[in-house]
């Protein structure tokens, strides 16, 4: 298996691919705008620095990923993806114009955004897994690797650009503006699913509606030792690691003393480490086991790094290796679990996913928020290492377990 930086873009030449990545760049930098301004509206106007009520957030937000498995997985594997898409995808998008609203009034209080948190979260836990499924759909499993790293790279992309622009919303005409932003830019997703040539989508198997469904689906990921390494691996990473906005906001506030646009630098320039992570990805051929053991090996390394950081840049450096070795894990379990699952099988799976990588936040994100807030920021992020490194560890007897064989 080489890299090749000819093959990055391959997945481009699908007009289908094309139509739909274009919509999805224009909603997720509207995504970023709001998570960005979610985040600083949490953390400066509805409390005082509390780092534990963006816990409470990311627990509300993140937990229908694991508290709704039984039917996301379901809906994946078993519905129209295209018309499930477009649902998700206008609730989200009045969700966030509501908040939006609610803020600029000036009457939003923190149980607003806590229920808005789970309302959101609801929908994105269908949309998920669906999401993830449909782009074998538009492309075909021979260039499926390429088109999740392409779809991360866009997705980080807008990372880089959302926090800026959230920034410098806030900062001139207010916090909710940012959320309008959001609600208007799924205009451009549902606008590229409607366009798509339904003709030409690729078909897949499809599973039969069967009483214990979902159970079926845990048995298959359970039983292969692959698969079940992948998700303990992404459970580590996601519940005690990925807690970024906890990580970021602390430090830039309680450490380093940043304003709202300082803020949002950092979590572009850590947008520009998941974009460079992306960008490698598409380029390889296949997917490796090994490459998650690496990335969460140097997922653990740069919390570590970024914990010591002695000032804003050296953070922000360390930050965006971080984002490197973030995307590797994410992107490679993607590819890696899409690939070895038959397709009447794959919704459930990615559910799983999912659920796994984020449903664990209801526990990560409160422990890491009380001890951001108790021992300070820095002490959160040897949380993360700590997790990184766990999960490599987990990787690395899979692969020599595999190598050896059975007993």
């Amino acid at each position: 298996m080489t890299y090749s930086p000819n093959a990055v873009f391959r997945s481009l030449r699908n007009a289908n691919y094309r139509v739909w990545a274009g919509g999805a760049f224009v909603s997720n930098i509207g995504t970023w705008v709001q998570r960005t301004a979610q985040d600083w509206l949490v953390l400066t106007q509805l409390t005082h620095h509390d780092a534990s009520a963006m816990g409470v957030v990311m627990a509300l937000q993140f937990g229908p990923q694991m508290l709704l498995l039984p039917w996301t997985g379901f809906a994946a594997d078993h519905f129209n993806q295209r018309r499930l898409l477009v649902l998700t995808q206008a609730a989200m998008g009045v969700l966030a114009l509501a908040l939006g609203l609610l803020t600029l009034t000036g009457a939003v209080r923190l149980w607003h955004v806590y229920v808005f948190a789970f309302l959101f979260g609801s929908a994105a836990a269908f949309d998920a897994p669906v999401r993830q499924v449909f782009v074998a759909a538009l492309v075909g499993d021979e260039d499926l690797h390429n088109a999740v790293a392409l779809n991360s790279t866009s997705f980080n992309a807008a990372r880089m650009i959302g926090p800026a622009v959230s920034g410098m919303v806030i900062a001139w005409i207010g916090t909710g503006w940012a959320f309008l932003i959001n609600g208007a830019s799924f205009i451009g997703v549902l606008f590229s699913l409607l366009a798509l040539r339904t003709s030409t989508l690729r078909q897949h198997a499809r599973a039969r509606r069967t009483k214990g469904s979902f159970t079926a689906g845990l048995r298959y990921a359970w039983v292969r030792p692959d698969l079940r390494a992948i998700l303990i691996m992404l459970f580590l990473i996601g519940t005690f690691g990925m807690n970024f906005p906890i990580f970021i906001s602390t430090m830039a506030v309680s450490v380093f003393h940043t304003d709202a646009w300082g803020y949002g630098v950092l979590s572009a320039i850590m947008a520009v480490g998941t974009i460079a992570g992306a960008i490698l990805g598409a380029g390889r051929e296949k997917p490796r086991f090994d490459l998650l053991v690496t990335g969460s090996g140097i997922f653990g390394l740069g919390c570590v790094l970024a914990a010591f950081a002695p000032g804003y840049w050296y953070f922000a450096a360390a930050l965006a290796m971080t984002g490197v070795a973030m995307l590797t894990v994410t992107n490679t379990s993607s590819s890696l679990m899409q690939l070895s699952t038959t397709p009447e099988m794959r919704g459930r799976v990615l559910a799983l996913r999912v659920g796994v990588a984020l449903g664990g936040t209801p526990v990560g994100a409160p422990i890491v928020g009380w001890v951001a807030d108790t021992f300070g920021p820095r002490w959160a992020l040897g949380v993360g290492a700590a997790a990184g490194f766990a999960a490599a560890c987990v990787g690395f007897f899979t692969m020599l377990r595999q190598r050896a064989g059975p007993a």
